[in-house]
């Protein structure tokens, strides 16, 4: 949805910020060093195997404010893995995370005397764990993570007498630390930023972390996530070796990557770091999201394609979209209300006349009988309203952000608003029946969570104007009306140390909640703001967990360290322009490291207005997004995928292939909800050793093994992408083969083309595909299994996770889920096939039979004479099995040349292998002709 933020480009907003230097004091410089350090000058061991030390601060300086003179330093290696070290005010309790929010070990308490000193405290030391050593130095203090196996220094904040960074500094408001880095590194993550560089981290670009409603065609902007971890891969003579390190602190800070060091400059809270061992890029994610939350279960109707807009006057028109896709012939699972359904924009109500009750269940009734769903916005501003039931009954559970004393008041679009208090339990239970009731009169199907950094159309203390009506009715509505007087007269509304905010410094409670506001328990705005989104995320997903015990489904646009657990995320308001395109790959690529992989792009932008080519091709990537939404504006032109004949044909292909992938997706969100893995990740993934693919950010894989080559430039009818070394196989024509031996090769993309491959060594389970979900899931499955192309012996594995998506928790064990895992040989001229099943009942209920098995990549025919199903002869002409082969043509390389390789493509069709039974087959081959 717009705000305001959203529609300040960078031009009008140093506009802004030179007006509101004169409220606020203007730009200050940034020394580059602050300060001397501290000196360690106690140290123990804890109880818990950790370690304990006191730090004292070398030489007082007042920049930024008086430095703390004591802290406590807690190490602690909390698994074989991950690695803790935790720096706090040594006689006064400081801000962090709240612990209910993220659950995690407490450190000791700080003790206000210094503890017993070691007898021998060496200059030097260090605490070794089982993957990672700590250790440090004491005067003056640093401390370096290095690892194990190699001895490889993974951080050290030591300047080394350099002059790129300074000592560690600790003021109330003010913290920095920095560490080393080889010029070889290659960091990814420290968002929610668009980055116009790709995926990887690129020297000098601003980072800033800071919860925002800024639109994300700001380039290297804070915008409505923080996400304070990076991964850092290397390749040591060949070998690659992959961690993380995220510094767990929710108040606003600039990270300054420089290319050999990397600083952190934050205005509040402590030094929480955690370190994550990997050593390959699933390894790190598997350790982070193990300690952070792993992703949540998403329902299997999610996974399919979904339409909104923000413009959907009236009930008839969302019937009129939802019947076109249906005489268009492209899928779709989920219809959208943007906030047209409410009455007066306000959260939890239906407009009367434009979506009378009535009329809106009979149609929730239709499209429920067919398997669609339904998902509604709600904003976290509750509209001022004495008449307003929500309203009501949030006053009188005192569940608002406190200013003075009273609810904070803001503007958002039902004009005068209060904002909920998710710190505060009272709130989340008035929450939760709030969404009950709603329930009660829409029976949706989940909830989209906006506008919640928190975005504010004010700026400062604002009180409802007398004698004019606020908003008017006319013209824009988030031209703030309130009357409001900027607040400058605290520390924490004008910090010593001003972020990077909005890309220019503005002040931190331009355009939110005032940060000098007030939660519950005397919590302050200035520490808790990027937690906003994050708390309101849990407190729906409880509330939508206790209404019929169903899985829930909810979409944020603000996001913290930990978010995936209870949400998906899209990313935001972008434009339809052939550069927001790409920039998508990067921000979607980013998400699954930062632990939530359900994440798309509005499809063909959400700003007006794309062209009629840029849809296609856009379509063509977004088919392939773990989140896959088509989202425009009020004021855009109707872009739904049927409004254009050729961009109709794209959805019918791309999303015609998403379908018959369902089953692939679904155990990608599986394998990402019990391992963190990402559902669309970097090539680095798979592939670590290839540094070729370290920085590409025009390619994607969906799991481990599919790879998206799409066209992301105007006018181009091909593509130039870069093939990993081995076999590649195109999934739409699958006698077309690609044998790399880690090259570029050049592919034909005519309009209605997006070139999808599938590696080597792989099984993927296929279904039919349909136009919902619901159907396309009941259809038999084909498994295409893929070995190197030519090869003499090769081995190939796949994975499939059934289950009922309507259950909350997505596990085995329950009696509704079945795991298989598929096995295929190729050995002395035979080929085997097999499956291992656990707990195969839910899938024999549910009658899935496995219809057809493709084998791409040998070296020779088959025929049935020499086919075996579970140990049993297939004799000829006696069943339905029917066998085909057909040649597969090689794509030659663009670089050098090589000749074409020879291998056959073999299907066998007409089988009756049940998905919940083991199954083993087995086939000889033949001499090519």
């Amino acid at each position: 949805m717009f705000s305001p933020a959203s529609l300040l480009s960078l031009s009008s907003l140093y506009v802004l910020l030179v007006l509101l230097s004169c409220f606020y004091g203007g730009v200050s410089s940034v020394p580059t060093k602050v300060g001397k350090g501290y000196r360690l000058i106690s140290a123990e061991e804890t109880s818990d195997g950790g370690f304990l030390g006191h730090l004292q601060v070398k030489q007082k300086n007042n920049i930024y404010g008086p430095d703390i003179p004591l802290l406590q330093l807690y190490v602690k290696h909390e698994t074989g893995d991950r690695l803790r070290v935790h720096i706090t005010d040594a006689e006064k309790q400081r801000w962090e995370v709240p612990y209910n929010l993220l659950p995690r070990e407490q450190p000791p308490a700080s003790k206000q005397t210094i503890g017993r000193s070691r007898k021998n405290l060496l200059t030097v030391s260090e605490l070794a764990g089982s993957e990672l050593i700590f250790s440090f130095t004491a005067d003056p203090f640093s401390f370096a993570v290095k690892r194990k196996s190699n001895g490889q220094t993974l951080f050290n904040s030591s300047s080394g007498g350099s002059d790129s960074f300074g000592e560690m500094v600790f003021k109330d408001q003010y913290l920095e630390i920095s560490t080393q880095l080889p010029k070889d590194a290659s960091l990814y993550g420290l968002g929610e930023n668009t980055q116009p560089h790709g995926i990887k981290l690129y020297p000098n670009d601003p980072y800033t972390l800071y919860t925002t409603d800024v639109s994300a065609i700001n380039l290297n902007t804070d915008l409505y996530g923080s996400h304070p971890v990076y991964m850092d891969l290397r390749n040591v003579g060949g070998e690659p070796f992959a961690h993380a390190v995220l510094l767990l602190n929710s108040n606003g800070m600039d990270v300054f990557y420089k290319g050999n060091s990397l600083t952190y400059k934050i205005i509040g809270g402590v030094f929480d770091f955690y370190f994550f061992s990997g050593p390959t890029p699933l390894d790190v994610v598997d350790q982070y999201t193990s300690f952070i939350g792993r992703p949540a279960p998403m329902p299997y109707w999610s996974l399919g394609f979904h339409q909104c807009r923000w413009g959907y006057h009236n009930l008839s028109v969302v019937e009129d979209v939802v019947e076109n896709y249906r005489k268009a012939q492209i899928p779709l699972d989920v219809i959208w209300n943007d906030d047209d359904h409410m009455d007066g924009h306000k959260d939890f109500t239906l407009n009367p006349v434009n979506y009378p009750r009535s009329k809106l269940l009979a149609f929730l009734d239709k499209i429920h009988n067919r398997g669609m769903k339904y998902i509604v916005i709600i904003d976290p501003g509750i509209g001022v309203n004495s008449s307003y039931g929500v309203y009501q009954r949030g006053i009188a559970n005192d569940v608002f952000i406190k200013y003075d004393g009273e609810p904070y008041l803001a503007q958002v679009w039902p004009g005068a608003v209060n904002f909920p208090d998710f710190l505060n339990p009272k709130t989340v239970a008035w929450w939760g029946d709030e969404i009950k009731r709603f329930h009660e009169l829409v029976p949706v199907d989940g909830l989209w969570i906006d506008m919640n950094e928190a975005s504010n159309f004010c700026s400062g203390k604002c009180t409802i104007p007398k004698g004019k009506q606020c908003p008017s009715g006319t013209g824009p509505g988030w031209i703030c009306c309130l009357d409001c007087k900027n607040i400058t007269k605290t520390r924490w509304d004008d910090p010593p140390y001003k972020i990077n905010a909005s890309g220019l410094q503005v002040p931190v409670g331009f355009k939110t909640i005032a940060t000098s506001a007030v939660h519950y328990n005397g919590v302050l705005e200035y520490d808790a703001h990027s937690l906003y989104g994050f708390s309101q995320a849990i407190a729906t997903h409880k509330a939508l967990q206790g209404l019929e015990g169903k899985r829930p489904f909810i979409l944020s646009r603000s996001t913290y360290v930990g978010s995936g657990k209870y949400a998906a995320h899209w990313t935001g308001d972008n434009k339809g322009t052939w550069e927001d395109l790409k920039y998508s790959i990067t921000t979607v690529l980013n998400f699954g490291i930062f632990g939530v992989p359900m994440v798309g792009a509005d499809i063909c932008g959400f700003y007006p207005a794309p062209t009629e080519e840029l849809c296609n091709r856009w379509i063509e990537v977004g088919a392939f997004y773990p989140f896959s939404r088509d989202h425009a504006n009020y004021y855009s032109p109707r872009q739904e995928l049927y409004q254009w004949k050729t961009v109709t044909k794209s959805a019918q292909n791309a999303l015609g292939m998403r379908y018959k992938l369902l089953p692939y997706l679904y155990t990608l969100n599986y394998l990402a909800h019990t391992s963190g893995a990402p559902i669309a990740r970097p090539l680095f993934f798979s592939f670590p050793a290839y540094k070729e693919c370290y920085g590409l950010s025009t390619q994607f894989l969906l799991g481990s093994s599919l790879m998206v080559s799409p066209v992301l430039e105007q006018g181009k009818t091909s593509v130039k992408a870069l093939f990993p070394p081995g076999s590649w196989y195109s999934l739409f024509d699958m006698t077309q083969t690609i044998v790399s031996k880690g090259q570029y090769f050049m592919l034909d993309a005519p309009l209605h083309v997006v070139n999808v491959h599938l590696y080597q060594n792989t099984i993927l389970p296929m279904q039919q595909g349909g136009m919902i979900s619901k159907e396309a899931r009941m259809t038999p499955f084909t498994l295409i299994v893929t070995f190197p192309a030519g090869a003499s012996e090769a081995q190939a594995k796949g994975n499939l996770y059934l289950d009922n998506d309507e259950l909350p928790e997505m596990k085995l064990g329950n009696g509704y889920s079945t795991y298989v895992d598929l096995y295929a040989t190729l050995k002395q001229g035979s080929v085997k096939i097999w499956s291992e099943v656990q707990e195969g009942k839910f899938a024999l209920d549910k009658g899935w039979k496995i219809e057809k098995i493709t084998v791409l990549g040998l070296s020779g025919s088959v025929d049935t004479s020499g086919l075996e199903i579970n140990g049993s002869p297939v004799a000829n002409g006696a069943s339905n099995i029917e066998l085909s082969s057909m040649k597969q043509m090689h794509l030659q390389d663009v670089e050098d040349g090589v000749g074409k390789k020879k291998s056959l493509m073999v299907e066998l069709s007409g089988l009756n292998l049940y998905v919940g039974k083991n199954f083993d087959m087995s086939m000889k081959m033949g001499v090519q002709g």
